[in-house]
């Protein structure tokens, strides 16, 4: 069986941790995860012609992640990230960076068209990088999975861009605390599972899938909602878990399993990827 094509385009950048920098960006660890589980995982990006991008670079190659990331004239992206008492982080995000400006190519779109798979978030979208996604997206084939992880981070999002999102994707991966924020945005009321049904129903969505940390996580199609518990983790930090668990859905997704056994393997792939630091351990 020939192996899927799982694209993540967005942020590839370097999250400046207490104990160090790791190699980061969501559609980064998406694609990197994928690949973990077998599939042909594809970063989508920019990088600075500057030491941190060779870096990158460097980590890329020996990860054997298969990649479209261009060298443009802006610095290579970092993130500030500090840790709370339960590990769980906050972020400061350089901006007019690298993967801010990513160029849309003739490569790129040649990928679109042969993706099973795509995920990618609204950070990508604050400045000209945005074109190029959603040309990506509109060049995929109409049984294409597009998965929108909202990836809501300070203040780099609008309704506008959320709405639009939506619009070109047909599954939504979204947390407790994001969907709170759309709730309240387009007035779904105050039930997370209703307003992720609403979700389903405004955008002709597949589903949405609703993670919940340490509470685990839900599956809403337009007709149930599949909840599942996780085990006890010895968190060490929770950089990267989301991308994991997305990317590991997708995998189950694509390969024929049932949205439950989807759930478990991709609840088991975030555990894992909490007890271990940075967000693409080995």
């Amino acid at each position: 069986m020939s192996k899927k094509v799982i694209v993540g385009i967005g942020e590839i950048l370097w999250d400046m941790l207490p104990t160090g920098k790791a190699l980061g960006g969501a559609p980064a660890n998406f694609a990197y995860h994928a690949k973990r589980l077998g599939e042909e995982g594809w970063a989508v990006s920019a990088i600075g012609d500057d030491p941190l991008g060779r870096e990158i670079m460097d980590i890329v190659t020996e990860k054997k992640l298969d990649n479209l990331i261009a060298v443009v004239d802006k610095p290579t992206g970092t993130v500030q990230v500090a840790l709370d008492a339960k590990g769980v982080p906050s972020y400061n995000i350089m901006q007019d960076v690298a993967w801010d400006n990513i160029p849309f190519t003739p490569e790129m779109e040649a990928l679109a068209a042969r993706a099973d798979a795509v995920c990618f978030g609204s950070l990508v979208q604050r400045m000209g990088s945005r074109e190029s996604v959603l040309k990506f997206l509109r060049a995929t084939r109409p049984e294409a999975l597009r998965v929108f992880d909202i990836n809501l981070r300070q203040h780099y999002y609008s309704p506008e861009v959320i709405d639009e999102s939506l619009k070109l994707s047909n599954v939504l991966k979204i947390n407790d605390e994001e969907i709170r924020i759309v709730a309240d945005m387009f007035d779904l009321g105050s039930d997370d599972v209703a307003a992720c049904r609403a979700l389903v129903e405004r955008y002709a969505l597949k589903l949405v899938i609703l993670t919940k940390g340490a509470d685990g996580s839900e599956v809403i199609t337009a007709t149930e909602a599949i909840p599942q518990k996780v085990g006890k983790v010895e968190v060490v930090d929770t950089v990267g878990a989301g991308d994991s668990f997305t990317a590991a859905f997708v995998v189950a997704y694509l390969r024929g399993d049932s949205l439950s056994d989807a759930q478990r393997l991709a609840n088991e792939t975030a555990a894992y990827v909490c007890s271990c630091k940075g967000a693409m351990p080995l």
